[in-house]
């Protein structure tokens, strides 16, 4: 079982820290989001697996195998979660199909074995961020009022993508480093302009990515820092909004 678990572990954060902002700032926390947060990680689960199947059937591997198991347990155990909440709550449904593009191009950059493609992260980006305004609103709290949060989960988490790279893919890429800084500095601008509060993680991030690319820290230690970093963003709109 445990090698059934997904092996992208960037993506954890990535899953937990949007939803569990939108749950807290939610005037209503409640045992539904307990149940979609179990939707939620099942669902990508069941993705994960589907897409390594098809990626490494697309080629003919044997190893394509493995995934199979795993996809049709996760995606059955996400339909138990999922389709009683949705009937409870049908808005789910429109919130599940407008993620839907973005893990097609998912699906597609999987198939072609591109995975690490820097469309293909900030794909993952978006419905991942845009889980903080679903929770917010399982818990009564509108679009008016999770939109900023849920665009500084974005600015965030599309930053990570470009520097992620520039510490271990690209490390000795000079076009990626320039990219992430100009990237980190405008996101900076555009956070504080959603609340003067997110100026703080904001220009640490920014520090982060134009200090550290090149001083050829260990895969961990880079993975323990983007989780510290994720921690602050949530820490700050909890605070802030």
């Amino acid at each position: 079982m445990r090698k059934w678990i997904p092996d992208q572990h960037g993506a954890w954060a990535m899953l937990a820290v949007p939803f569990l902002a939108g749950t807290f700032l939610a005037p209503r926390p409640g045992w539904a989001h307990a149940v979609l947060f179990a939707a939620w990680l099942l669902g990508y689960a069941a993705v994960f697996h589907a897409q390594q199947w098809l990626r490494l059937r697309t080629r003919g591997l044997r190893s394509a195998r493995r995934h199979a198991r795993p996809a049709v347990v996760f995606g059955a155990a996400f339909a138990a979660a999922g389709v009683p909440l949705a009937v409870l709550h049908p808005w789910l449904v429109a919130a599940a199909l407008l993620a839907a593009p973005f893990v097609a191009v998912n699906t597609y950059y999987a198939r072609r074995g591109r995975e690490r493609a820097l469309v293909n992260g900030l794909a993952a980006v978006v419905p991942a961020c845009g889980m903080l305004m679903v929770a917010a609103g399982l818990g009564g709290l509108g679009p008016a009022g999770s939109w900023e949060p849920a665009a500084a989960c974005l600015l965030y988490f599309a930053g990570t993508v470009p520097y992620v790279k520039t510490m271990i893919r690209e490390r000795n890429s000079r076009a990626y480093r320039v990219g992430s800084v100009a990237y980190h500095a405008l996101a900076l601008v555009a956070a504080a302009c959603l609340s003067p509060w997110l100026a703080l993680p904001f220009t640490a991030y920014l520090t982060r990515a134009a200090t550290l690319p090149g001083r050829a820290l260990r895969v961990p230690v880079v993975g323990a820092i983007e989780l510290a970093c994720a921690s602050s963003l949530l820490l700050t709109l909890l605070l802030a909004y």
